[in-house]
């Protein structure tokens, strides 16, 4: 896991222009599973699924369970601006996690994910006074955070637990500007964020089953507010003289954060969900000065569907998920909400808790007066669910 930590930090699952900007483009670690139900999570509690979003569902994990996820993702964008419409591609491997039983009612969980991650390239061309030159703008990189939770139940209806996270990255970026002609001065300017930092996430669920048909679960999740340690680099370069060298490691937060998200299920068939959460990014230092990043509010529904997990026809036995959600940004560069439409579907192998999962996003954000861009997200998955600490009998 340490290695594939490494490995993922340097992956690219990105290709927004709007990555420049704060730490990139967030993500909100859901599991493959839930991404096809708006990415909702909070009041999600499923013994065959790892859910790091919310740290009190590891305890409902079984007895003699070893659980395993790996996904990948792989994304088409679409811009649209004053310079025309793009197209871009992107996709990598992008999370692995692990949950097993440390007791009863106690469940562990650890895994490596992306925190935020930056990926775009841009070029542009155009002409002053009779003399053309061209304006780059590149950058790659992002936050990657370790985890590892425990959670456990007191009583038969409420659960809590804890996740902390060990964030490291570093986000890169480049801007250029190039003449055809010698006779002018040719600038470029690189900056880079390298991160280093633990964080905490808490959680809270109530959990009860009405007629053995029924079950409804309410979460909480709770992140404060604390100091980010940021060391930024600040490099600008005339034709090949250095002019301008920084390193300030001082100025940068990470926000408080809250959720709540309920779900019902009904005879282990249905199964609907919501979820809505708040991060004050306004309220935290980034470059030493508050509101330079905005509130982000977001709220996701999501429905599954398995007919028969034991029936003997395949259809019957595949989970069918749907979902929307709709989330401001964090940025004052997009100024519009950005919303997502997903669906999704379970592929069980034999094992009957062994699981493919796919989702396909489709998702807006920005305007046709600054930058509009239209995706849509690939996600597979692999959720294997193995008996592993069983006792063998002579």
């Amino acid at each position: 896991m340490l290695l594939l930590a490494v490995s993922l930090s340097a992956q690219n699952n990105t290709s927004s222009p709007y990555s420049r900007f704060g730490y990139g483009e967030l993500n909100d670690n859901v599991p493959g599973a839930y991404r096809a139900m708006g990415s909702v999570g909070l009041g999600m509690r499923n013994s065959k699924v790892i859910n790091p979003s919310q740290p009190a569902s590891y305890s409902v994990v079984d007895s003699a369970t070893f659980m395993f996820d790996i996904g990948a993702s792989g994304m088409w964008t679409n811009h649209d601006d004053a310079y025309g419409k793009r197209d871009n591609g992107s996709g990598n491997l992008e999370y692995l996690t692990l949950q097993v039983p440390f007791w009863k009612y106690i469940g562990f969980s650890a895994g490596v994910m992306p925190y935020s991650m930056v990926g775009y390239n841009l070029t542009e061309n155009d002409t002053t006074a009779n003399h053309p030159f061209t304006r780059q703008y590149y950058g790659k990189g992002g936050v990657t955070e370790v985890y590892g939770g425990l959670s456990f139940n007191i009583m038969n209806w409420v659960a809590l637990g804890a996740n902390i996270y060990y964030m490291f990255g570093e986000i890169n970026n480049t801007r250029s500007l190039t003449f055809s002609d010698s006779f002018f001065t040719n600038v470029n300017e690189q900056s880079a964020l390298r991160v280093s930092d633990l964080r905490f996430r808490y959680g809270l669920q109530f959990f009860h089953t009405f007629k053995e048909k029924h079950t409804i679960v309410l979460g909480a999740v709770f992140e404060h507010k604390s100091r980010f340690n940021v060391r930024y680099l600040l490099d600008e370069t005339i034709r090949r003289d250095t002019i301008i060298q920084t390193d300030d490691r001082n100025g940068f937060g990470l926000p408080m954060m809250y959720g709540i998200g309920a779900s019902y299920t009904y005879d282990n068939r249905l199964t609907v969900a919501l979820d809505y959460s708040v991060t004050n990014w306004s309220q935290i230092n980034y470059f030493a000065q508050t509101g330079l990043l905005k509130d982000r509010g977001r709220i996701s529904v999501g429905a599954e569907y398995r007919h028969n997990a034991l029936s003997k026809k395949y259809a019957e036995r595949m989970p069918w998920r749907l979902g929307f959600s709709m989330c401001d940004s964090y940025l004052h560069e997009i100024p519009s909400k950005e919303f997502t439409v997903s669906l999704g579907f379970g592929f069980p192998l034999r094992n009957i808790g062994t699981v493919i999962n796919t989702s396909f996003e489709y998702g807006h954000r920005g305007s046709a007066d600054t930058l509009e861009e239209n995706f849509i997200r690939f996600t597979l998955n692999a959720q294997i669910v193995e008996t592993w600490f069983l006792k063998r009998k002579l």
